[in-house]
C-alpha cells in the first residue's frame, strides 16, 4: 500500500532591509535588516567578514569589553593551524557498554583528553536567586500564547511526579541556583554529552584554539534553546571561553533531564524539564533573567520567546543588551516586526537565514529525524526522506521558487483542501499559524497522522479539538489519538508541537554546523573546521586564478547577498 503524505510550505517573507553589500565583501550569515527605526543605531544585520573570528555578535561595554554596533565582534584568538590535531573520524572504536535508564546499550566512547585551559580566569559572583512559586503572566504576546498553551505536560514515567519546582535540591558543590527534574541523573546525562563530543568537531577545537584566551571573558549571556546534549556541548564551550551563561529551554517537551542534571552538576544554571507546563516555562524564563546582581549583555535565543519576555517585562534590561542572536525562522520573524515597528535597538544576528543553518540543518537534520518520529526548505528535507521510503508526497506552496522547485523534485503541487481527504500524513513545516485548520482536521480520513516540523504549534489548530464533542485518548507519551462522535480519529503527536526534537533525536553532526556559527557567526569558517572530520582536502587556487576570479586565494569565496538557493 502507498502512503500519501501532504507536506504544506510556507516562506516568510524578509520585511524589509538595506541595500545588499557589494559583491565580494564577504559572506554573511545574517539576512540584512533595515535599521531599528528613530533613536535607533542598529538592526538586524551581517557580521563583519573578518577571518577567522570568534564572535558572540555583540558584548557588553558596561562588563569591560568594547563598545559595538550590528554585527560586532570579541577580540579574536590566534588563528588555527593546520598542524592541530585532527578530530577523530565518526564512528571509531568505543570501549565498555553503556546501559541507560531505558536499557538502551550504547558503546562508550573513546577516552577524550580534557582540554587545559590557563589560569587566567574570570571571577564571576553567582548570586542564586530564591524567588517563590508564583504565577507568571500567561501570555506575552499572542505569538508567544499560540506557540507555547498546553492542557497537558508529559513526563518521563519512571520519575515521580513531583514538580521541580517544589523539590529543594542541590548539586555537589552544594549550589541551588538550578531547577531539573533530578539532579541524581547527573552521571548518565554526563556521558550522554562526552559521546555528543564525539560527534561536534568544530566546537572541541574552538574551545582548545582558545584555551587559556578567555575571549568571551566578561559576555553575560542568557540563553533559551532546546536542552539536549548536542546544545549541551555549545553552552559549556561558551562557558570555558570566558562566558557566564544561565539557561532555559525553548521547548516543553525536548528536554533531556539527564542533560539538564549534567549541566547543572557542573554548576551551569539550568532551568528546564521534560514536560513543562506553560505556567513551568515562563517561570524557568524568569528564573534565568531575574536574578538579583545579574544583568545579561547577550541573548541567545531560539523563537523568540526569552527576547520577548525581556523586551516586556524588563524593559531597562533589554535596553542594556548589546547583542541577540537567533536560530529559528519563527524568532526571526518576530525581530523583524520589533524592527519595523521601530523597536529594535539591539544588534540581532539572524543565524536562520546563514548559509550553514540553510544547507545543513533545515535539510540533513529534518531529512535524518521526520521518520523516527516548511517553506521547501525544511519541506525538502521531509519530502526527500519520504519519497524515499516509497510515500507519494504532495507539496503545498504560497512561493512561486519554491514550488517550482518542489515540482522539478517530482513532487505534485497542489493546495491542501484538494487532498486532504486522501492523505495518510499530514506534516507542517511553515513557521506559519492555521496552515492546518479545523476544517481539514474534520476532512481527514480515518486515523490520519498529523504532525509538526515547524517551530511552535501555531500551524496546526489544536485549540479547536478541545471541545466536549470531541475525545483525546492518550495512547503513550506525546501520541495522542482524537476521536470525532462517529469513531474516526486521527493521531496526534506532540499535540502540533515540534516533532522531530519531542518524537525523535536529530543528528549530532549537523547541529555541530548549527552550533558553530552560532558561536562565529561565519559560514565558510564553519564549514573548514568540519571538513577534517571527512579527511577531506580542499583544491588551493592558484594566484592566477584567484586574480582572474577576483578573489583571495584564501577565501572568503561567496559575497555577501550568497543564500543557499540550491
Amino acid at each position: 500500500m502507498s502512503v500519501q503524505v501532504a507536506v504544506p510550505a510556507v516562506e516568510l517573507k524578509e520585511l524589509g532591509g538595506p541595500p545588499m553589500d557589494k559583491p565580494g565583501s564577504g559572506p554573511s550569515p545574517c539576512a540584512g535588516l533595515g535599521g531599528a527605526g528613530a533613536g535607533c543605531s542598529a538592526g538586524l544585520g551581517p557580521p563583519s567578514a573578518e577571518r577567522p573570528p570568534l564572535s558572540a555578535a555583540a558584548t557588553a561595554s558596561s562588563a569591560g569589553l568594547p563598545s559595538v554596533s550590528a554585527g560586532a565582534r570579541l577580540p579574536q584568538a590566534s588563528a588555527m593551524k593546520r598542524s592541530d590535531p585532527q578530530p577523530q573520524p565518526r564512528g571509531g572504536q568505543g570501549g565498555e557498554a553503556l546501559v541507560s535508564p531505558d536499557g538502551t546499550v550504547t558503546e562508550a566512547p573513546r577516552t577524550v583528553k580534557k582540554i587545559q585551559f590557563a589560569d587566567q580566569k574570570q571571577e564571576f559572583n553567582k548570586r542564586p536567586t530564591k524567588i517563590g512559586r508564583r504565577s507568571l503572566s500567561r501570555s506575552i504576546s499572542q505569538s508567544s500564547t499560540d506557540s507555547y498553551s498546553s492542557a497537558a505536560s508529559y513526563t518521563d514515567s519512571s520519575d515521580d511526579e513531583t514538580s521541580p519546582r517544589d523539590k529543594q535540591q542541590k548539586n555537589s558543590k552544594g549550589s541551588s541556583d538550578f531547577c531539573v527534574k533530578n539532579i541524581k541523573q547527573a552521571e548518565f546525562g554526563r556521558r550522554e554529552i562526552e559521546i555528543a563530543e564525539q560527534e561536534m568537531p568544530a566546537l572541541m577545537a574552538l574551545r582548545k584554539r582558545a584555551q587559556g584566551e578567555k575571549p568571551l571573558a566578561g559576555a553575560k549571556i542568557v540563553g533559551c534553546t532546546h536542552i539536549t546534549a548536542q546544545t549541551a556541548v555549545l553552552m559549556e564551550t561558551l562557558g570555558a571561553l570566558g562566558a557566564q551563561c544561565r539557561w532555559a529551554a525553548c521547548n516543553i517537551y525536548s528536554t533531556l533531564n539527564e542533560v539538564a542534571a549534567a549541566l547543572a552538576e557542573s554548576g551551569f544554571p539550568v532551568f528546564a524539564w521534560k514536560g513543562e507546563s506553560e505556567d513551568d516555562f515562563w517561570w524557568c524564563i524568569d528564573r534565568c533573567v531575574n536574578v538579583e546582581g545579574w544583568q545579561p549583555n547577550m541573548i541567545l535565543d531560539d523563537g523568540g520567546d526569552l527576547t520577548h519576555w525581556i523586551y516586556k517585562k524588563y524593559p531597562n534590561m533589554f535596553k542594556k543588551i548589546k547583542g541577540i542572536v537567533e536560530e529559528s525562522v519563527t524568532g526571526v520573524h518576530r525581530l523583524y516586526q520589533l524592527s519595523k515597528a521601530g523597536k529594535l535597538c539591539v544588534p540581532a544576528m539572524n543565524v536562520n537565514d546563514s548559509v550553514t543553518k540553510q544547507k545543513f540543518d533545515n535539510l540533513y537534520c529534518c531529512r535524518e529525524s521526520i521518520l523516527d518520529g516548511c517553506s521547501y526548505w525544511v519541506g525538502k528535507g521531509c519530502c526527500a526522506a519520504l519519497k524515499a521510503m516509497g510515500s507519494i508526497v504532495y507539496v503545498t506552496e504560497i512561493d512561486p521558487i519554491c514550488a517550482l522547485q518542489a515540482c522539478m523534485d517530482g513532487f505534485r503541487l497542489v493546495k491542501l483542501n484538494e487532498v486532504i481527504r486522501q492523505m495518510d500524513i499530514v506534516i507542517t513545516c511553515t513557521g506559519n499559524k492555521n496552515v492546518v485548520t479545523r476544517e481539514h482536521l474534520d476532512r481527514m480520513k480515518n486515523s490520519c497522522i498529523v504532525c509538526n516540523m515547524g517551530h511552535s504549534n501555531t500551524e496546526i489548530d489544536v485549540a479547536s479539538l478541545r471541545t466536549p464533542e470531541l475525545t483525546w485518548e492518550r495512547v503513550r507519551s506525546q501520541v495522542d489519538h482524537v476521536i470525532w462522535p462517529d469513531g474516526k480519529r486521527i493521531v496526534l503527536l506532540a499535540e502540533g508541537r515540534l516533532l522531530n526534537l519531542s518524537c525523535s533525536t536529530v543528528p549530532t553532526f549537523v547541529l555541530s554546523i548549527t552550533a558553530t556559527t552560532q558561536l562565529t557567526l561565519e559560514d565558510e569558517y564553519v564549514a573548514s573546521l568540519h571538513l577534517p572530520t571527512f579527511d577531506a582536502h580542499l583544491t588551493e587556487l592558484t594566484d592566477e586564478q584567484a586574480k582572474y576570479l577576483g578573489l583571495n586565494k584564501n577565501g572568503p569565496f561567496k559575497p555577501n547577498y550568497y543564500r543557499c538557493w540550491l
